[in-house]
């Protein structure tokens, strides 16, 4: 529902519902310049190897606010960084169109967000699936403390510094 500058939301989490708010006159927006980035480097345009389970698993997430949340992992892509093996379990939800990935590297909480970054890629094509870490981007908690983020699973923390993507926002 929309009221003048207002956005109002439901959204579940954990069970729960709660309304998000979105003010397009919040003097945060407005003093907002941007985030900055990593240069992008197409070194960071990996094809990774989709391993599919034979049944999706389901794994509990950690979020931001301390709760887990129940997510569905279809399997693990797996790929190489500086010749380090790195591998990273995708969320899925019914109908998705993508794959979604939380994680964390060697940057997190010093050049990147302290709760890990988020990362969109395709479904995978004949088992490949293309991750862009350029295209990493920082959490909602990074930017208000009233997000309800996922942050990194355990097995989702990279062995390696990930120079792509967007870099730490404020004190975030």
């Amino acid at each position: 529902m929309t009221v003048g500058p207002l956005t109002f939301l439901i959204i579940v989490r954990g069970g729960k519902k709660a309304v998000r708010l979105y003010d397009r006159n919040a003097e945060t927006l407005k003093a907002f310049k941007g985030i900055e980035r990593f240069p992008v480097d197409i070194a960071w345009r990996i094809e990774a190897v989709f391993k599919p389970y034979d049944h999706p698993k389901k794994i509990l997430v950690p979020t931001v606010i301390q709760t887990k949340e129940e997510a569905v992992i279809p399997g693990e892509v797996r790929f190489t960084v500086d010749g380090k093996a790195c591998r990273l379990l995708p969320i899925t939800e019914e109908g998705a169109e993508e794959l979604f990935f939380v994680f964390g590297d060697e940057t997190t909480g010093k050049a990147t967000c302290g709760t890990g970054r988020f990362l969109d890629a395709p479904l995978p094509k004949d088992g490949v699936v293309v991750l862009d870490f350029n295209k990493a981007v920082n959490p909602p908690c990074a930017f208000t403390p009233y997000a309800t983020c996922y942050l990194p699973p355990a097995e989702n923390r990279l062995p390696v510094a990930v120079t792509a993507g967007e870099k730490k926002y404020g004190s975030h």
